[in-house]
């Protein structure tokens, strides 16, 4: 049996977790869903079983439910990688440390550091730590234009489009360019997505930010510079829109992989 929490943010127009139910149903694999908002995670009656978790609210109750039910069980994505890329900070710390390339970025409370960074590289783009869907981000070009710190800032790459790769299981499996002629390429800011073929470095370069991570599947986020890829950043409940790759086949293929390991 494969547990299931819904993405809090799907539609019966853009349904991510409905699209694998189908693809579960389609292989006679059993599912339930598993609402969150009605589990005392301490006495659950869940032990051994595989929970497959397509988004959580951005609150303290669904992530300690979870962690706590991570404790005996399979939880997919875990939660602990899930709040790393809810973290760019932590997202970004960790590309640093496994030599993942990503653009130069300041996280700091200190106006003069900011100051500094900003003057280094004349233009640079200011990221909410905890934003989603493109919200929040802006160009600074100005001091003024700061605002209220503390600060996560990252050097401004010019480009007119963006790249997420999906990376499923370690293996980069589908990826799309995402066009417009504004600061950020979201599709939920406006901007245009396409499939593209996964070239060698694009793959690569995806491949090792998700083992940067530890997660089991994502989007990674990527801009291309003068010297190659570079990594914005690792989404942990990522959409799949435009991909030509049958995605939500994949995945259900992943979990019921993982869940007959489990009873192997």
């Amino acid at each position: 049996m494969i547990h299931i929490v819904p993405k809090p943010t799907d539609t019966p127009d853009d349904n991510s977790t409905g699209a694998v139910m189908r693809e579960l149903e389609k292989a006679d694999a059993r599912y339930e869903v598993l609402d969150l908002g009605s589990v005392n995670p301490l006495d659950s009656g869940l032990e051994n079983a595989l929970i497959w978790v397509c988004g959580i609210r951005q609150d303290g109750h669904q992530f300690e439910t979870l962690n706590v039910l991570s404790l005996h069980n399979r939880v997919i994505n875990t939660p602990e990688s899930i709040v790393t890329c809810a973290s760019k900070v932590m997202t970004t710390a960790l590309l640093l440390e496994n030599n993942v390339r990503t653009p130069d970025t300041a996280y700091t409370r200190s106006e003069e550091q900011a100051l500094a960074f900003l003057r280094r590289h004349g233009r640079v783009v200011y990221k909410p730590l905890y934003g989603y869907d493109g919200n929040g981000i802006r160009l600074v070009t100005e001091p003024g234009e700061l605002g209220p710190g503390p600060w996560y800032l990252q050097e401004y790459v010019k480009n007119d489009r963006d790249f997420r790769v999906f990376v499923l299981g370690g293996e980069a499996v589908g990826a799309i360019a995402r066009v417009s002629d504004s600061l950020t390429h979201n599709i939920h800011q406006g901007g245009i997505g396409m499939p593209v073929e996964i070239d060698e470095e694009m793959g690569s370069i995806a491949e090792a930010a998700a083992a940067a991570i530890g997660i089991d599947y994502c989007g990674v986020d990527l801009l291309r510079d003068e010297e190659g890829y570079t990594v914005l950043e690792v989404n942990g409940t990522p959409n799949w829109h435009c991909m030509a790759a049958p995605i939500p086949k994949l995945l259900a293929r992943y979990l019921i992989e993982r869940e007959r390991e489990m009873r192997a």
